[in-house]
This record gives C-alpha cells, sequence and structure tokens, in this order.
C-alpha cells in the first residue's frame, strides 16, 4: 500500500518514491512475524521455513536444509522439521514462524502482536528471544504490541499511536514515568481516562 503523505525511510532512501522492482528488492532485506504464525498446514515445519529460500536463492536442497536446521535451533526448536504445524502448540508455531522471518538474514523483523494467545510464560520466552534476534544478529526489531509488559521488554524506543497518529514516544522508562492521560490510561489499563471503549 502506498502512503497517503509523508517519507518512509531505509538505509537513508525515501522507499515512497521506488519503483516496483526497487521496492522488492528493499522488501528481501525484511522478515515478518504474523499475529497467527501464518504456517502452511500441508506443509511439514522445515518445508515452512525452507519457503523464501527455494523462492527467492539459487541454493541446492542440501544448503536449505542446513540453513533450516541452523535457523530452528536458533529458536529453540531442533529436530522438528519433519514434523506439521498441527503437531505444534500455539508458542512452538511462533517460534516456527520467526525461524522463518529470520531465514534469509534479514536487516529488520516486523512483528505483529508476538505474544498474543500465548501463556505468560511463553509469551516471555517470545520476547527473550525477539532480544537475543536484536543482540545476536543486529537485527532491528519493529514489534507492534498491545502488551505493554512487552514492549517494556523487547523495546528500546515506545511510541503510542492513537487516532492514527503517533501521540507520545519516549524510551521504556520515559513511557512508565510519563503524566500524559491517554498513555496513563493505557499503560494502566482503566476503563476511566480519555480513550472510549467502543
Amino acid at each position: 500500500m502506498k502512503p497517503d503523505a509523508g517519507q518512509i525511510f531505509f538505509q537513508g532512501e525515501d522507499i515512497t518514491r521506488f519503483h516496483r522492482k526497487k521496492l522488492f528488492e528493499m522488501r528481501m532485506h525484511f522478515g515478518m512475524l504474523f499475529q497467527s504464525s501464518a504456517l502452511f498446514d500441508s506443509m511439514t515445519v522445515g518445508e515452512n521455513v525452507a519457503l523464501p529460500l527455494r523462492k527467492h536463492t539459487d541454493m541446492t536442497e542440501g544448503e536449505i536444509h542446513q540453513v533450516v536446521c541452523e535457523k530452528l535451533r536458533l529458536v529453540g526448536l531442533t529436530g522438528v522439521a519433519d514434523q506439521f504445524p498441527a503437531e505444534m502448540s500455539g508458542g512452538m508455531k511462533k517460534r516456527i514462524g520467526l525461524a522463518r522471518a529470520v531465514v534469509m538474514n534479514p536487516k529488520v523483523i516486523l512483528y505483529d502482536e508476538p505474544t498474543t494467545g500465548l501463556d505468560p510464560i511463553m509469551a516471555d520466552v517470545i520476547n527473550e528471544l525477539i532480544r537475543s534476534l536484536q543482540h545476536g544478529l543486529g537485527i532491528t526489531s519493529v514489534v507492534v504490541t498491545h502488551d505493554i509488559k512487552s514492549a517494556y521488554k523487547v523495546g528500546d524506543h515506545i511510541a503510542m499511536l492513537h487516532g492514527g497518529k503517533i501521540i507520545y514516544s519516549g524510551n521504556p522508562g520515559e513511557v512508565q514515568a510519563t503524566d500524559h492521560p491517554v498513555v496513563r490510561q493505557f499503560i494502566e489499563g482503566s476503563a476511566e481516562g480519555p480513550i472510549q471503549a467502543v
């Protein structure tokens, strides 16, 4: 989707001015972890993780197998490549989705509600993985979340969207200390305040 206004910079270039081919090439630097993991049920775990490599590289099957095993090991899932997503728990599916998101060695990973539907312990496992990938692989993470505990843990910088605009941004400590009424209501989870439940 083309933005209605404004600019989006990646590696010093405004991508809103890119033609289709250059935009496609730029996307190869991004990985995506979908909220529902978006795994293909008819494919094995290994085939799901290998999909971007098969579509966008000329690697041999042996090389693909090696990379898939390494990425699954990276997310703590050694030995599951031949199983199917239906055999996996919710937390395992998230980690498989994460292995697929990093399989092309992206510079940026986009996360859509990565802890949704997970128990608190598994949510923290995912948060720890996000942090370890940020530091271990030098990946920039952009995380969209309603989980304020997760935002505090994985975020170096937090921006709050409300009414289609960024109304506040700061580091986790600044967010926790702010007296901004909308932000306070959100982080406290209060029904009372300027945000009206619909």
